[in-house]
């Protein structure tokens, strides 16, 4: 039985990253693996309790001061030495660079690190990226817009580069329209138009924006936002001096987004930079139609789906326009749009046809031989032509600019 570790920061907090980490754990049990889930800091109780369900190990190394804690260095190391994992599978910055220094003291038979954002940090994280590049085997991107810009900053090198999306529980999150009428009333919405937005409540995700459009909209139109963050009180009272209390819905942290997706009408994404957005993948299967801001990782997802209105970010006028012209389409139409977004999102964002992917590589390094290019482990652009999304054609700069030709499984210029 072969035996990969997911190495993670922490699962204290479970976000896009750690939510795949969670997902791919679970996925590779189920296929036959030995997994350890292993978090550089936190005792994540809720998830360990999770993993052991399934038989997955988990194990904080109890890291104190980040990842400059010499005991949990040495934790780390006598665990590798000890348990010598076929795979070792870091996601985001602090857990690429402890797998990547690992390896200088203990062999690792695969190394592979995942790119969740497209943001490349400061100097010194372009500097630890640089200086490690040549450590890992293979370094993935959850889309080509990661991809593009961690490979123009010099940050990782093109022929271990390949593309892997994020992947979507296609059974959990499903429309259901059971759930529509209890939600819906509980917040008072059974007649209005429900949009809801999910993540984190953060400045990246624009959230001032989505108020300040939401504050033209019709009072038949209602907003929930899903996730908790350092900005909620802000944002409440934003939403307060807007005369929004009664339309726009709080949520916090919901281990039941799919819930509330069910109950909603469309969903709505402002982030002002995305790697993929996992939120948008999710409302995609549970067939809504979507509005979000025109940004690399973001538009890429669309495209991907053939259906969705982008609109410029920081623009509230725009946002509100398309969210209005939006409500004014027939619901066959909506119904329409919605069905085609889980057709496309089951296609290339399921998680078995994601997990196949991680499979063919793991398998690849594994048994020493050549990863096939890029392309081979990337989910491809379709062409749109659909004259109701008109969007889709105009979105984001185009591939022409966004994408290096000269990089492996590139999306071709148009």
């Amino acid at each position: 039985m072969k035996h990969a570790a997911l190495l993670i920061p922490t699962l204290d907090r479970i976000g896009g990253a750690e939510g795949q980490v969670l997902l791919l754990a679970h996925r590779l049990r189920r296929r036959g693996w030995q997994v350890t889930v292993l978090a550089l800091s936190g005792t994540a109780q809720t998830a360990a309790t999770d993993l052991a369900q399934d038989q997955i190990d988990f194990l904080s190394l109890g890291f104190r001061k980040g990842i400059a804690d010499p005991l949990g260095w040495l934790r780390f190391r006598r665990w590798l030495r000890c348990h010598q994992p076929d795979v070792l599978h870091a996601h985001l910055p602090h857990a690429a660079w402890l797998a990547r220094a690992a390896r200088m003291w203990v062999p690792v038979p695969a190394l592979i690190d995942t790119i969740h954002s497209t943001a490349t940090g400061g100097w010194p994280r372009h500097l630890l990226y640089r200086a490690t590049r040549r450590l890992p085997d293979a370094v993935t991107a959850v889309s080509y817009a990661a991809a593009d810009t961690h490979l123009r900053a010099g940050m990782v090198l093109a022929h271990t580069l390949h593309v892997i999306p994020n992947g979507i529980d296609m059974q959990r999150f499903a429309p259901n329209l059971a759930v529509r009428p209890t939600l819906r009333d509980s917040i008072g919405a059974a007649d209005s138009f429900l949009w809801i937005a999910a993540g984190r409540l953060d400045p990246v995700k624009g959230y001032p924006t989505l108020l300040r459009a939401m504050a033209t909209l019709p009072d038949e139109n209602q907003l929930l936002i899903a996730g908790a963050g350092p900005r909620e009180a802000e944002l409440k009272g934003l939403s307060s001096w807007l005369g929004l209390s009664a339309r726009v819905h709080f949520l916090g942290f919901c281990p039941d987004v799919e819930r509330w997706m069910q109950a909603a009408d469309a969903f709505v994404l402002t982030s002002r930079r995305e790697g993929l957005p996992l939120a948008l993948l999710e409302a995609a299967a549970c067939e809504l139609p979507i509005v979000a801001t025109d940004v690399p990782g973001t538009c890429e997802a669309v495209e991907s789906l053939g259906t969705g209105r982008l609109v410029p970010p920081g623009k509230p006028l725009a946002l509100a326009a398309a969210m209005r012209e939006l409500t004014q389409r027939p619901i066959s139409q909506l119904r329409a749009s919605g069905s085609r977004a889980r057709h496309h999102a089951k296609l290339r964002y399921s998680i078995e046809a994601v997990l196949d992917q991680w499979e063919t590589l793991y398998n690849h390094l594994t048994t020493g031989k050549t990863p096939q290019p890029a392309s081979a482990f990337a989910f491809e652009a379709a062409e749109h032509t659909d004259a109701e999304e008109p969007s889709l054609r105009t979105s984001s700069r185009r591939k022409s600019e966004a994408f290096d030709p000269t990089f492996p499984g590139s999306l071709p210029r148009r």
